[in-house]
């Protein structure tokens, strides 16, 4: 049994959510988004309670103890996408390094991060960036989305331990190491 797919989602009233087949589509203040579950997964909305609940037929979890992931997970994203219309998720980053800058340009963003050309990225669909000198915010709807342009953002200069530049989350602490000692 999935302790974490048992729980019911409870929906806000400004949500709404759709059922068809094997999707769920949840719209908000925030966005639109929709999610194909798995068939082993059933999903169902309870108009009166407002909530969701996500079940799983007690011979797929009987047979197959892999099956319950996908129960614990389905309710999971379903969960995310709820908090994703309403309030939204953000990641911010900061650019640490002498003259290092991230400036938005229409719909890309700009890095200069000490090498010799500007580094630019398109900023996906869904997505609000915006970039002041050093902190660059990531904020959408979409959890996956907004993490994943981060992680691909950050990797575009990883901080390094020795000098501590790199761009880095704003939360991330850096480890420093020591250099190579000379003379004694």
């Amino acid at each position: 049994m999935s302790r974490i797919g048992k729980k019911p989602i409870s929906v806000p009233g400004n949500v709404k959510v759709n059922l068809a087949d094997n999707s769920i589509t949840i719209e908000g203040p925030k966005g639109t988004l929709s999610y194909d579950f798995r068939p082993e997964v059933d999903v169902a909305y309870d108009e009166g309670d407002k909530s969701i609940s996500v079940s799983m037929d007690e011979k797929l979890i009987e047979a197959k103890r892999s099956n319950n992931a996908y129960w614990g997970t389905t309710r999971a994203l379903i969960n995310n996408m709820i908090k994703g219309v309403t309030d939204g998720y953000e990641k911010k980053l900061q650019v640490v390094g002498v003259g290092w800058t991230a400036t938005v340009n229409g719909n890309k963003l700009a890095l200069k991060v000490g090498y010799a050309n500007t580094i630019e990225m398109p900023i996906p669909e869904g997505l609000t960036v915006t970039a002041d000198k050093q902190i660059i915010t990531v904020s959408g709807a979409d959890k996956q989305a907004v993490g994943h342009f981060a992680a691909s953002t950050r990797a575009k200069r990883k901080p390094e331990p020795y000098n501590g530049k790199g761009i880095k989350y704003l939360d991330e602490t850096i480890m420093r190491k020591q250099g190579k000692a000379f003379g004694k």
